[in-house]
């Protein structure tokens, strides 16, 4: 994990909570200059949710940042990025992995309609939700169908991998080998909060590119599909995503 947050309560709770999880904090840096980036979540009886997020720390990551974390990211097997730090740093260490042989897996959330056009050649896997989609392109998503125009034309802007996700719907997949658009659809479930159910699934997505390359992308985003499910079946961000031993075994 390379991120910043500030040298307060919140922050001194983030990195014990890293420590706790056998997340490494070496690369977590903590700032004087602004508070530690927090986000307030309403969820309604549906489960779904409402985001507001006031980014504070997570602007300030820079560069040296990142250059002092290189030999780490230049030896990773995949590197996440996305959007709520600076994407002038974002985009950095896509550059950084991606020049190492490093998978690369970019999720452009909160979207950003003039992203950077290296965003997309940069990304082996470029990986965004229906409303991010309809940001980056212009097009209306409201359905697969929908999801496959508008993973087509960031196919189009140099991406190796495109996947749209569409919450209880599944996904939709594109490739530059398999350049039709395909649905791959989970399971219904019925939701408590489904707050983090994107992250969850990016998460689980990294674990199987890095640790089962050999799996086919569609078995690798039907598990994550399932994964991601099961996060919204509990209360809370990240206290919901499940741990391993909390899984069925045939998932790994």
């Amino acid at each position: 994990m390379v991120c910043k947050v500030g040298k307060d309560s919140f922050g001194s709770d983030y990195i014990e909570n890293l420590k706790q999880n056998d997340v490494s904090t070496e690369f977590t840096y903590q700032t004087q200059d602004a508070a530690t980036g927090t986000a307030s979540i309403i969820v309604n009886n549906e489960g779904q949710n409402i985001i507001i997020i006031v980014a504070g720390a997570n602007l300030l990551l820079n560069t040296e940042d990142l250059k002092k974390a290189a030999t780490t990211i230049n030896k990773a097997k995949v590197m996440i990025c996305q959007l709520e730090i600076t994407p002038e740093t974002s985009l950095e260490a896509l550059t950084m992995a991606h020049s190492n042989g490093v998978k690369t897996l970019f999720n452009p959330a909160p979207a950003i309609a003039d992203l950077d056009p290296r965003f997309y050649t940069l990304s082996d896997v470029f990986c965004c939700n229906e409303t991010e989609a309809e940001i980056l392109t212009g097009l209306a998503v409201g359905s697969p169908a929908d999801a496959g125009k508008a993973a087509l034309v960031l196919m189009e802007r140099g991406c190796h991998v495109v996947i749209v996700t569409l919450g209880a719907e599944g996904c939709v997949m594109l490739s530059q080998t398999e350049p039709v658009p395909k649905h791959i659809p989970t399971e219904k479930v019925k939701p408590v909060d489904t707050t983090g159910a994107g992250d969850s699934f990016v998460g689980a997505l990294a674990f199987y590119l890095a640790y089962y390359p050999h799996l086919s992308l569609e078995e690798m985003l039907k598990r994550s599909n399932f994964i991601a499910a099961v996060s919204v079946q509990a209360a809370g961000t990240q206290s919901s995503y499940p741990y391993k031993k909390d899984l069925p075994l045939d998932l790994f």
